[in-house]
Order: structure tokens, then C-alpha cells, then sequence
């Protein structure tokens, strides 16, 4: 009633000037442009009948007369569009008309099951983007052992995934706007499932870096495809809650990944061996089970349709308007009204940018792909221009900033916050070391756990060293003189210029880079075991520790979640991000204060509760601001690198920078949103 009431003023008939948007009696049928099959079939004005006719799809808008769906006809000359400059401002100009209408039309098609469907399908992709993020760093201290890993390796497999990630958010994002948000989505998703698949059984630390650098190549572009994605199809009203409830199935991810590595990793009986050379450990099949997320999520999107808004902005508007007919007729039908009818019957459309140029038909294919190719890689860089053009170019450097200061904060006191419990750990664990100084020990046998001690310059002679574990030994400036080593299991075990005299290790994992400047004479090593040695009891209590707190802490973000969903509308988004970010600043200040374990956790599940506020507010008014959130993802994984690795080299030194590094990164994000427009109310474009 509305549309055929209401709105005939602002939205005029078929067969005015400006072409008509929506069906608004019974004479718009019977018109000769833009009716339904039913009304049409037969009596095309050129006397052909439309393709897609007998379907019930109406006319393109642009299908006729000029661009901005006009009258007149477009002359010979015009077609070939070699004026670059009119076409681009021809084309600014039909996306803004495109822009209101397609917002009058989602208002139509209503907010019920389709995007509650969309809304799980496309959650299970930021899921998998959650989940990546975290798997690294549980599997870091078995990985470590299991590839023999030395300080400058674990740090590289940690950043690794940034890396990764930055490059898919930079590319995926770019090329969603080329060859479709879902077809973008479902191939960066394949691309991680793929490479997840083979890093959880590549066995050197080379090739299973690589694996989860292209892994991380490959879900980097979830995040922007995924909200760019989702918001066109979600009214304005509607927009700021729905991206915020979408927002909680990244701290879902979370959860999934914490609560797997608990239940799989400490499991040291799944694990199988094919010898010495071939080793598959319980935090390969954690490694595999993450990558499940990615998978759930290519199947069900194969069950959605690409985005409408997509398809008319590149001058698609058959398949655009099925799409929006789907969506309606899906949520009337859901809402028990089945007889309502679609009344939107020819839609604005935008030409694309390939038919500005004249290839010609007699172009040989190669040379066609190379156009296509170099035409892609053109408005890549034409769209990423176009941020920067002086029209947009505040707001861009302002979201820029805004993104950098927030993840290099984020990203930087999440992970300095589980390393800073550890070195407190560490701390308390050291305080306990028993050191031995010029003991002499002959004709012993010891065969029993040796753990958390320092002998120095003493002195061993025909001793038996048999089936034990060493754990934290450390021997220095020592001499073993005819002594007997025998099935030695060790961690952080170490013989520091040392002297071994007519010894024999048999069976042992006592490697080189373990004898630290040391002199062996006469001695031998038997049967030595190859690779490292993954004992996962002896870790276990860190390890738990690294899951519970990356459990409690992506837990504590639900609230945060909710309470964003339920104002993002109501407050508007730049007081939301504003808002948050200074009481995520001030949360900051009370790290001082985290002396011990409980206080530190209890710090990190307020800052985490917080914060997402902020994040969720950015994501919507990235989305409704700019096209360059996939630029503006990747510039904040590189803050996240830069962040992680700035407060890490901190810990153990002082508590003070990290914490004012992350609380005047906040303050200056905070009061740079301000200067944000605001976005709440506005269409999108």
C-alpha cells in the first residue's frame, strides 16, 4: 500500500521522465517498458521480446536512453564512451541515484528469515577469521619443540599470520568490488581451508610457515568482504545492530578455538609416528580441527546468492533484481504474508568499466585476457585512488588513523598480556631454582627426574645418567669424565662450556645446539633421537594457563557485543567509538596495578569488554563511510605487527611504556573519531 500510495509522488510512474522505479497501478503493467511477462510478452516496442521476459524480470533502467535513465538515444559516437572523464562522472552520478533507490527497495524487501540465513552463513566466515588468529599461539609451545624452534623462528611463526592476513585484506578486498563479494569470499575461504589442511601435516618449519602464511593470504579477506557483504542487504535502520550482532562470532571463533586446543592438545595419545621421520602430533589434529569453521562456511554459501548491489553497480540488472525478489518474497513469506507482491519493477543501474572501452570483436583472445587483466588491476588502483581523491581524502586519512591507533593498542596488549603472566610465571618458577657449586659426584646412577637446578664447576666421574627426564638443567663450566647417559628425555636443558671425557649418550635427545661451547673427547653418541622430543606433560600447566586465559578473555567481549548491538542505533556510531575508546584508555592505566595472575586475567576480560565496543562501532562506520576496508583492514594487521612486536620486546623490562604506549594510542583514536562524520541515518554508498 505504501508503495502504490504513498510514495507516488516521490517514486512516479512508468513512462515518466525519469523512467519510473516501481509498479504503481495497473496502467504500469499494461506500459511498454517495464511490465511483467504477463502484460509485455509480444509487443516490445522494437518488436522483440526481452530475454528475460518470461521469467518476470522487467527492463533495466539503463537498458535504454541515456545512463541516468533519461530520454533520448545515445548516438553512435557516444557509444564508443572515449570520454573517460564524462563516463566516470556519468558513473558517480548513477551510483548515487542507485544509492537511494536501492535503500527504498531493502525498506520494501524487509528484515526477516533471509538475513537471519545470511547472518549464520556469513558468520561462520568471520568464525574462521577468529579462529585463525588464535591458532599460532596455541599451538606455538608444542610447535616449538616438536621443529626444534629457536627464539627468532617462534617470533616469525607468530607474526607469520599478520603478515598473511594483511596481504589478503589488501587484495581480497579490492577484488570483492571486481568479481563479487560472495565469489571473493568463497575463494579466499578456500584458499585458507586448503593451506590449514596441509600445515597441520607439512613436518619442517619452513614449509608449515608457508602453509600458514597463504593461509592467512586466504582468510585476511573475510573481514571486509564479510560486512561489506552482509550490509547490502540490510536496511539503514537496520545496519548498525545487525553488523554488531554479526561482530560476536569473532569472539565465537575465539571461544571455538580456545575450547579445542583444551580439549585436544594436552591429548598426547592422538598422535601416530612413522618412524623417526614422519611425526603427527595432537597440535596437528587441533590445526585440522580449525580449519572446520572454513569449511561450514564454503558449503553454506554456496546455498546464498551473490550481492544485488554488486550486480547493479556493474550493470547486471537482471540478476540484481531476481535477488531482491528473492529476498523479499523469502521474508514474506516467513512473515505469513505470501500474497504480497514485489512492486519494484526497473532498478538503476551503473555500466561497467569494462564497456568504457572499445576492445573490438576481432581482438584475439589472449590479448583480450591481458585487457581484462590489466583493466583489473587499473581500478584496483583507480578505487584505491578514488579514497584519496581531495573529495574523500580527510575521511580516509582520519578512518586510517583511527584503525592504526586502535590495533596497535588491541593487537599489542592481547598478546603482551598472556606473555607478561608467563614471565611472572617464569619469575616465581626461577625463585626456586636449587644451584650446586664444585659438587664431586662419582659412581652414582641417577634415574630420577633431574628438574629446575644449576650445577657449576663441578665434577662427574663414571656416573650413570638412566631413563630419566631433565627439565630446566643447566651445567656449567663442568667436567664428566666416563659417564653413561641412557634414554635422556630433556627440556630447556643445557651444557654450557663444559667437558666431556670418554662419555657415551645412548638414545638420548641431547643435541648439539645443546652443548654450548663445549669440548667432547673420546665420546659417542648411539641411537640418537632425531627431532625434537614433544613431551606435553611437561607444559601442560602453561599451556592450560594460555587456553584459559584467550578462553575467559574472548568470553568477556560478550557483554561488550550486546550492549553495541543495542545502541549502535540508538547512540549513533561516532559516540559509541569515541566513547568506548576512552574508557578502553583509562582500563589501561589499572595494568599497573597487575602484580599476580588473577589480577592480570581479571585485567585483560575488562580491557577485551570494553574495546570491542570500539571495533564494532568502526566496522559499521567503515562499511558506511568508504570502499577501502579491505585497505584499512591491512593497514591494521601492519599496526598489529608493529604493536605486538613493540610491547613484547617490553616484557620483563617494565610494565610502564607498553601501558602508555597503548593508553595515548587510545586517546589519540578516540579523539580523531570524533572528527568522523557521522553515519547513523545515512544510505549507503
Amino acid at each position: 500500500d505504501r508503495f502504490e500510495e504513498d510514495d507516488d509522488d516521490e517514486y512516479p510512474m512508468q513512462g515518466s521522465q525519469d523512467g519510473g522505479y516501481y509498479r504503481g497501478d495497473s496502467t504500469a503493467g499494461n506500459n511498454d517498458e517495464g511490465g511483467h511477462s504477463d502484460s509485455t510478452e509480444g509487443h516490445d516496442e522494437d518488436d522483440e521480446i526481452y530475454e528475460g521476459e518470461y521469467q518476470g524480470i522487467p527492463r533495466a533502467d539503463s537498458g535504454k536512453g541515456s545512463l541516468a535513465g533519461g530520454p533520448g538515444s545515445i548516438t553512435a559516437g557516444a557509444q564508443e564512451f572515449r570520454d573517460i572523464d564524462v563516463s566516470d562522472a556519468q558513473r558517480k552520478k548513477d551510483k548515487e541515484e542507485l544509492a537511494q533507490q536501492y535503500e527504498t527497495i531493502l525498506q520494501e524487501c524487509g528484515h526477516g528469515r533471509f538475513q537471519w540465513s545470511l547472518y549464520f552463513v556469513l558468520g561462520l566466515a568471520l568464525m574462521a577469521d577468529g579462529v585463525e588468529i588464535f591458532v599460532v599461539g596455541f599451538v606455538l609451545p608444542s610447535a616449538e619443540k616438536d621443529m626444534c624452534l629457536s627464539e627468532p623462528n617462534k617470533s616469525m611463526l607468530g607474526l607469520i599470520v599478520y603478515f598473511g592476513m594483511m596481504v589478503g585484506a589488501f587484495l581480497w578486498g579490492a577484488l570483492a568490488d571486481r568479481i563479487g563479494r560472495r565469489q571473493s569470499l568463497l575463494i579466499c575461504l578456500s584458499i585458507n581451508s586448503v593451506f590449514s589442511f596441509f600445515s597441520s601435516f607439512v613436518q619442517g618449519y619452513s614449509t608449515f610457515l608457508f602453509c600458514r602464511l597463504l593461509s592467512g593470504v586466504g582468510i585476511g579477506g573475510s573481514i571486509p568482504i564479510v560486512f561489506s557483504y552482509y550490509s547490502e542487504f540490510l536496511a539503514q535502520e537496520k545496519r548498525g545492530e545487525h553488523l554488531s550482532w554479526l561482530c560476536m562470532f569473532w569472539m565465537i571463533g575465539g571461544i571455538y578455538a580456545s575450547a579445542m586446543a583444551w580439549t585436544i592438545i594436552p591429548h598426547y595419545g592422538w598422535s601416530f609416528q612413522m618412524g623417526s621421520a614422519y611425526q603427527f602430533h595432537s597440535w596437528r589434529v587441533f590445526v585440522l580441527v580449525c580449519a572446520f569453521p572454513s569449511v561450514a562456511a564454503i558449503a553454506a554459501l554456496n546455498a546464498m546468492p551473490e550481492s544485488p548491489r554488486f550486480y547493479l553497480e556493474n550493470g547486471k540488472h537482471d540478476e540484481g533484481w531476481m535477488i531482491l525478489k528473492q529476498v523479499h518474497d523469502t521474508n514474506m513469506r516467513a512473515k505469513g504474508h505470501p500474497e504480497k507482491v514485489f512492486s519494484v519493477t526497473t532498478i538503476k543501474t551503473v555500466k561497467p568499466e569494462d564497456e568504457l572501452v572499445d576492445i573490438g570483436t576481432d581482438t584475439p583472445v589472449w590479448e583480450r585476457y591481458r585487457q581484462k587483466i590489466m583493466s583489473l588491476s587499473k581500478q584496483i588502483r583507480k578505487n584505491l585512488l578514488a579514497c584519496f581523491s581531495p573529495e574523500y581524502k580527510r575521511t580516509t586519512f582520519m578512518l586510517m588513523a583511527v584503525w592504526f591507533t586502535m590495533s596497535f593498542s588491541y593487537y599489542g596488549l592481547t598478546v603482551w598480556f598472556p606473555d607478561m603472566i608467563k614471565y611472572i610465571q617464569k619469575q616465581e618458577y626461577d625463585s626456586r631454582t636449587k644451584t650446586f657449586t664444585k659438587e664431586r659426584v662419582e659412581h652414582v646412577t641417577f634415574n630420577f627426574t633431574l628438574e629446575n637446578q644449576i650445577h657449576r664447576n663441578g665434577y662427574y666421574f663414571n656416573d650413570k645418567f638412566l631413563n630419566l627426564k631433565m627439565k630446566s638443567m643447566v651445567f656449567e663450566d663442568s667436567v664428566f669424565e666416563e659417564c653413561y647417559f641412557e634414554d635422556i628425555t630433556s627440556t630447556n636443558t643445557f651444557f654450557k662450556n663444559c667437558t666431556f671425557i670418554a662419555s657415551l649418550f645412548y638414545n638420548t635427545d641431547l643435541f648439539k645446539y645443546r652443548f654450548v661451547d663445549c669440548k667432547l673427547a673420546n665420546s659417542t653418541f648411539l641411537h640418537n633421537k632425531e627431532g625434537c622430543v614433544l613431551d606435553f606433560s611437561d607444559d601442560f600447566n602453561n599451556a592450560y594457563m594460555i587456553y584459559f586465559i584467550n578462553f575467559l578473555g574472548t568470553l568477556a567481549v560478550l557483554p561488550g557485543n550486546i550492549v553495541s548491538a543495542l545502541l549502535m542505533d540508538k547512540i549513533g556510531r561516532l559516540r559509541m567509538l569515541a566513547g568506548s575508546s576512552i574508557i578502553s584508555c583509562v582500563s589501561c592505566f589499572f595494568l599497573m596495578f597487575g602484580n599476580s595472575e588473577s589480577g592480570m586475567i581479571a585485567l585483560l576480560c575488562l580491557f577485551g569488554g570494553i574495546s570491542i565496543a570500539s571495533w564494532n562501532a568502526l566496522d559499521v562506520v567503515t562499511v558506511e563511510l568508504t570502499t577501502a576496508f579491505g585497505f584499512l583492514n591491512a593497514l591494521c594487521k601492519l599496526a598489529a605487527v608493529l604493536g605486538i612486536s613493540i610491547f613484547q620486546s617490553f616484557v620483563g623490562i617494565t610494565k610502564a611504556l607498553p601501558i602508555l604506549f597503548a593508553a595515548g594510542a587510545l586517546a589519540a583514536g578516540s579523539f580523531l573519531a570524533t572528527k568522523l562524520p557521522e553515519t547513523r541515518g545515512q544510505v549507503l554508498q
